[in-house]
């Protein structure tokens, strides 16, 4: 039987609170609902040690996200964050220069 991805609100609650507030203050309220309920299906793996980056659905690696996708930039206190959305889902979100998650 194949696991299931755990919710990101479940190891970084912190993550997914701070992403909500900033996509309701950019006005992304659908998004803002979405992100409660998006699964960590793998880390970057990049390697860089300032990136914290997480796929929150399958897509194919090293390719384009393709049509109905679009880049929302966030406004943290800290770092980058980045959500790619393709046809309003949360496909990946871009963790960059910010303190260290918890899990």
């Amino acid at each position: 039987m194949e696991q299931a991805h755990p919710l990101v609100r479940d190891i970084f609650p912190d993550l997914v609170a701070e992403l909500a507030t900033l996509l309701e203050k950019e006005g992304e309220h659908e998004l803002a609902i979405r992100v409660r309920d998006v699964h960590l299906v793998g880390e970057c793996g990049c390697g860089d040690d300032f990136c914290q980056s997480i796929r929150t659905a399958d897509h194919p690696q090293g390719q384009p996200f393709g049509l109905g996708h679009r880049c929302v930039p966030l406004t943290p206190s800290k770092g980058m964050l980045v959500l790619d959305v393709v046809d309003g889902q949360i496909m990946y979100v871009e963790i960059i220069d910010r303190p260290p998650m918890r899990r």
